[in-house]
């Protein structure tokens, strides 16, 4: 029997998080349960960081980015004394189950306290996209969405400068940002970590606009492809052209979560406690074919979500 559930926001904060938290008390509330909010992620596990949340307390917040029981990155879990005080913890509040709001990271720490015989369930927290068997991860839509605002400002001031603008993004491993921010916004050339870097493609492309008497340029790069400044540079050097640098940094994780990024957080949040009132553990609740669907930890943690290569250059004759 399922009584008190635990729930946690852990890695990177993400708009839609507190959607996902609003979903998650006010439904299981109305199932009789008790849920008890884990403050600063797994660090807060260890160290009893643990209140009882009512209707009230998420009252208002499906609105708000970032995540009301704030987030932290716990070298203290990585270790098994950490991990065995988590558990203590949970033991002692009498908590029966846990739902873990995250990335690749605290899924894959949320696998881990599986391994040890806590009921737990997952639900995909990140900007990158970058998680196995959710074709959505919460926040995602809005980080795109806030990316491809700043690119509506920058073209206007490159036009009027008739300058190239190399405008870095995140994503150190996966690409997903940069691609689809880029590709919908009218970008002229996109950068990702799982297409190699190549000086001279860039070079052809830019040639190829001048010879169409195209005077400004929006080139995409995520930040896990290299430095903008130093592809700013090789651009300036071997074609003499007037470079700015943009890093849009973390102004990409800010603001109002999107609709999208609200819908399919309240409904993963729903559908995680519904399952594991079925008895369902070891899973992580994503979102495929407009709806959510429930996946074992073990196969998402293990697997990792890129932008296929192929799909990069499928589109390629678009920017």
């Amino acid at each position: 029997m399922i009584k008190r559930i635990g729930v946690l926001t852990s890695g990177g904060d993400a708009p839609g998080m507190n959607s996902a938290i609003r979903a998650i008390v006010r439904y299981g509330l109305s199932q009789g349960l008790e849920i008890i909010g884990i403050e600063r992620g797994y660090q807060g596990l260890i160290e009893g960081d643990f209140r009882k949340l009512s209707r009230d307390d998420v009252s208002e917040i499906v609105q708000r980015g970032g995540t009301i029981l704030r987030t932290a990155r716990s070298e203290d879990f990585k270790k098994e004394e950490g991990r065995k005080k988590a558990i203590e913890n949970l033991e002692k509040e009498g908590i029966d189950a846990l739902i873990v709001i995250g990335g690749e990271g605290s899924l894959k720490g949320a696998y881990d306290l599986y391994k040890e015989g806590v009921k737990v369930i997952g639900l995909p927290g990140s900007i990158d996209n970058d998680i196995w068997g959710t074709d959505y991860s919460v926040g995602f839509d809005t980080a795109c969405n806030n990316v491809i605002d700043a690119i509506n400002k920058i073209r206007d001031t490159a036009a009027a400068h008739e300058r190239t603008f190399v405008i870095e993004v995140m994503g150190r491993e996966c690409g997903y940002i940069a691609f689809i921010s880029g590709l919908v916004s009218g970008a002229d050339i996109i950068l990702i970590p799982e297409v190699p870097i190549d000086f001279p493609y860039i070079i052809e492309k830019l040639l190829e606009r001048q010879k169409r008497n195209k005077k400004h340029n929006i080139i995409i790069v995520a930040e896990g492809v290299g430095s903008a400044y130093f592809i700013g540079k090789q651009i300036e050097d071997r074609m003499g052209l007037s470079t700015r640098i943009v890093v849009l940094g973390h102004i990409q994780r800010g603001g109002s979560p999107s609709v999208f990024d609200r819908t399919i957080a309240t409904f993963m949040g729903v559908e995680a406690v519904k399952r594991l009132i079925a008895g369902e553990n070891g899973v992580m609740v994503g979102w495929q074919n407009n709806s959510p669907v429930s996946l074992g930890l073990e196969e998402v943690v293990k697997n990792k979500k890129r932008v296929p290569a192929e799909l990069y250059w499928e589109v390629e004759s678009l920017w």
